[in-house]
């Protein structure tokens, strides 16, 4: 599976979602290649992405996606990011 962590810039925030993702999949015991991308690269980053995290900023400027969006309010917050993972996977 693989799941892309957006942000604004791709480096700073979209790192950190990414590394709280890892710690949240490692409490599913969900397998996935978790990778960090910026809004302009989502296109080639999140084409074959089965899920794309991102803050609420950003979704409208997502684009056409077959990937499942998951709105992060706190990319801090690994409880949240374990429920909206788990929801969205099953």
């Amino acid at each position: 599976m693989k799941i892309v962590a957006i942000c604004g810039a791709g480096v700073g925030t979209s790192g950190i979602l990414k590394v709280n993702a890892e710690r949240a999949l490692a409490r599913l015991d969900i397998e996935a290649d978790v990778t960090a991308a910026d809004l302009a690269s989502v296109a080639v980053a999140a084409a074959d992405a089965q899920v794309i995290l991102t803050s609420p900023e950003f979704v409208s400027k997502l684009g056409a996606t077959n990937a499942d969006v998951i709105v992060v309010q706190n990319y801090f917050d690994v409880d949240e990011l374990v429920a909206k993972l788990e929801a969205a996977l099953g």
